[in-house]
């Protein structure tokens, strides 16, 4: 049996099913002891970024874990290797829907007329304050992190008229790409889009004194994940007129819950981990692990 704990294209969850018996428990996805249970009975979970893969659903027997996504930071990985199962992220299959969630936002932000709605519903004609917004044509995009989603908002960002600058420690193969320092990036972008997994070296790497380091009128895209940037020190930025604008689609915690700093904060996009899923790109990722998580159980 395999247990899907989060939405998945249904063609192919009906793809799976004339396969093999499928369970589809998204009330599992936050309750990892139910889920531990669960598991018992099943071969293989597929999941996305919310349902933790780790404790005891790891020793409930499963052989295979498909990832409808490429994080795995809510996946024990290790914990797996050591039990013999099989990790399957969709690598790549949501990477267009990502890259143009960074450049059409960032694009929305940097010109800043697109949330003049209510003063217009009011009756009011906010002209002046509407054109004050910029063009991207000529604009810096900062890319902290040059890894395949990153790639691909450079090319999607440059015939929009973006010079395009990255900094990755850890990259080796850098093309024709012009590479700068962190704090070079930071202090010289107009828009800074953020492309690095959570780990231990960037939980908070866009912190405070990142942003403090910016444009007072820059734009700070995460399309990456939650806890790398500070969402409190981004509220305070943007309250305080130091910061151009926002655009959040992943968080430390998820859901938001109630105390969350955004409320009144100005120029700011939130969007509920959504960056990589469309239409297409939900059917892309969903073909691609539907098949490999059928192909590892002999389906």
């Amino acid at each position: 049996m395999i247990l899907v704990t989060e939405f998945m294209d249904e063609d192919w969850i009906a793809w799976l099913r004339a396969r093999g018996e499928v369970r589809v428990a998204p009330e599992l996805a936050d309750r990892p002891a139910d889920l531990a249970v669960a598991a018992r009975a099943a071969r293989a979970l597929i999941v996305r970024n919310r349902t933790q893969v780790r404790g005891d659903v790891l020793d409930a027997g499963i052989a295979v874990v498909g990832r409808l996504g490429v994080g795995l930071d809510n996946i024990d990985v290790a914990g797996c290797e050591a039990r013999g199962i099989r990790v399957i992220p969709a690598t790549g299959a949501n990477t267009l829907a990502v890259a143009e969630y960074v450049v059409t936002t960032a694009a929305m932000l940097l010109r800043g007329a697109y949330a003049m709605r209510p003063e217009m519903e009011a009756g009011d004609w906010p002209r002046a304050e509407a054109g004050r917004g910029r063009e991207v044509a000529g604009k810096t995009l900062g890319l902290v992190g040059y890894g395949a989603i990153a790639r691909e908002v450079e090319r999607l960002a440059r015939p929009f008229g973006f010079e395009v600058v990255a900094h990755d420690p850890h990259c080796r193969d850098w093309g024709a790409m012009r590479t700068v320092t962190l704090d070079a990036l930071l202090a010289g972008s107009d828009v800074v889009s953020v492309h690095v997994p959570l780990t231990d070296e960037t939980r908070g790497l866009i912190g405070a004194e990142a942003i403090g380091s910016m444009k007072d009128d820059a734009v700070l895209v995460n399309a990456a994940r939650g806890g790398v940037v500070d969402e409190a020190a981004v509220a305070g930025a943007l309250r305080a007129g130091t910061l151009g604008g926002a655009a959040l689609d992943c968080f430390e915690h998820e859901p938001l819950g109630p105390s969350h700093p955004f409320a009144g904060c100005p120029n700011l996009v939130l969007t509920p981990h959504i960056a990589g899923v469309t239409r297409e790109a939900n059917a892309r990722v969903s073909e691609m692990i539907a098949r490999a998580v059928a192909g590892a159980l002999g389906w």
